[in-house]
């Protein structure tokens, strides 16, 4: 395959081509989704696993945050609004570049997952404006979210993904693609789950929890969709030669290595006026990054470590999805759903 060749969007109908797609990008299709004929049988788990994980904002009830917020300290406050809004702007990149890598790949089952993980983040931005909108007057809630555009690290750290994004849109080619999807995974994987940890922190000083439980609903997806897009990647470098070069895996781990150091000048910001332990705030960063070169089946960047932030434990990826098997490494992982008896009563 000519890595550098642009990818034509996907017919949607041909009657003469094979249900089961012969290729995830580039392959012959019908158009026809057959669970029953798939390729990759192992993806119907995630489908059901990302079906079963659907949440609408309003089934949260805000009322005890909006009761709470007026406690909350001013840095906290203004934190708050910022992680808020640099959440929302990450899912509002992440839709639509979901629905551009859909239309180029050829295999039925992996449009209709890519078209779930969309939708979800679609879902995301709405809940960011919905628990702004139960705290704060419309003006505000408008100024948090320009002021967030003109943040100059928060331009920094997302224009490192965005001009990846950017170029696959002008130019969407197989290896274009590949990068992207590396990318992907730092914005699912990384960049999302310093915010979620800020969130958390209210939670273990009992403030907030309401805004702590979407947030963990939001997680519990972010993490299906990080799943998700490490296992594409390691299906394209499995079925493209053309793709699978030492070049490409030094690439995903200097992205995963700038990714994290990003982050890490992010929530130093962030979380200067916040009482949270900036170097155990980066050991976890790092944490995560260890977790996301496993999933792309790449060795650690950093030193293997536990989480080190007890606090977040019970929000942890390992508590919060249900048994999974990587299909890849065939172990298999027992986790809790967070719910009211062993989630916030226990932070």
């Amino acid at each position: 395959m000519d890595i550098h060749k642009p990818l034509k969007p996907v017919v949607l109908m041909d009657p003469t081509k094979p249900n089961r797609s012969t290729r995830i990008i580039g392959g012959e299709v019908s158009g026809l989704l057959n669970l029953n004929d798939m390729a990759y049988p192992q993806m119907f788990e995630l489908q059901e696993t990302l079906l079963a994980n659907f949440w609408k904002p309003a089934d949260i009830n805000m009322q005890d945050d909006i009761k709470k917020w007026d406690t909350l300290t001013l840095p906290e406050q203004i934190a708050f609004m910022r992680a808020n809004t640099a959440l929302a702007g990450l899912d509002s990149l992440q839709t639509p570049t979901m629905v551009n890598v859909m239309n180029v790949l050829s295999d039925s089952v992996f449009r209709a997952l890519t078209a779930i993980v969309s939708q979800q983040e679609a879902v995301h931005t709405l809940s960011y404006s919905y628990v702004l909108s139960s705290l704060v007057e419309l003006t505000k809630q408008n100024k948090a979210f320009d002021d967030i555009k003109k943040d100059p690290i928060i331009t920094k750290r997302n224009n490192f993904i965005l001009d990846v994004y950017q170029e696959f849109l002008d130019n969407p080619t197989p290896y274009n693609l590949f990068k992207l999807l590396v990318q992907s995974v730092n914005l699912e994987g990384i960049y999302f789950y310093s915010g979620f940890a800020f969130f958390y922190f209210l939670a273990s000083r009992q403030k907030m929890m309401k805004t702590a439980t979407m947030i963990s609903y939001i997680q519990k997806d972010e993490m299906q969709h990080a799943y998700y897009v490490a296992q594409v990647i390691r299906i394209l470098l499995d079925t493209i030669p053309e793709l699978n070069t030492p070049e490409n895996i030094q690439y995903m781990r200097d992205s995963i290595r700038q990714a994290v150091e990003l982050e890490k000048e992010w929530a130093a910001d962030l979380l200067k006026d916040i009482d949270i332990d900036l170097n155990e705030f980066n050991d976890y960063i790092e944490y995560l990054a260890n977790k996301r070169t496993r999933q792309l089946g790449v060795a650690n960047l950093f030193p293997e470590r536990d989480n080190v932030m007890p606090w977040i434990s019970v929000y942890d990826d390992s508590m919060i999805s249900n048994t999974k098997t990587d299909q890849f490494e065939n172990t298999s992982r027992n986790y809790t759903m967070v719910n009211s008896s062993n989630g916030f009563d226990e932070l």
